[in-house]
């Protein structure tokens, strides 16, 4: 149970400093705990590494800021603490299955798509049956 504190409070301070470089040994001196020591407790109560928990978290974010804003590629790289666009496409395509170029346009054609589109409909003449009045089978309004 104290590792799960431990490691929970650890985390979130990742996630407050991933803008960060952030090395294994800065994150346990942080710890107060030897990188050997912090690395198997890191590892046996989240079931995965700290460097893979870092970087996946990083990928994340600049996933969210892709989707979210028009900012280029390489200035989300560089904030999520990569040295080239390169190193961060190889790493984002590993993670998503394609660069971070095809990911941002996917992501907008998706969110496309899910918006319903509004059309306005005057139906007020032309409408003979009941189930065209109701359905809205008539023409949009141009």
């Amino acid at each position: 149970m104290m590792q799960q504190e431990i490691i929970h409070s650890l985390t979130n301070w990742i996630d407050q400093n991933l803008d960060k470089t952030l090395s294994i040994d800065e994150v346990a001196a942080k710890s107060g705990y030897s990188k050997w020591h912090l690395q198997r407790m890191f590892r046996t109560v989240t079931k995965q590494t700290l460097g893979g928990y870092i970087r996946e978290r990083r990928l994340t974010l600049a996933a969210e800021a892709l989707r979210q804003t028009q900012r280029p590629v390489f200035d989300i790289a560089m904030q999520y603490g990569y040295d080239s666009q390169q190193t961060f496409s190889r790493v984002f395509r590993r993670q998503f299955s394609q660069t971070p170029t095809a990911y941002r346009h996917s992501m907008r054609r998706q969110a496309m798509v899910q918006r319903p589109r509004l059309v306005n409909f005057d139906c007020s003449e032309g409408m003979n049956s009941f189930a065209q009045r109701t359905i809205g089978e008539c023409c949009p309004v141009r």
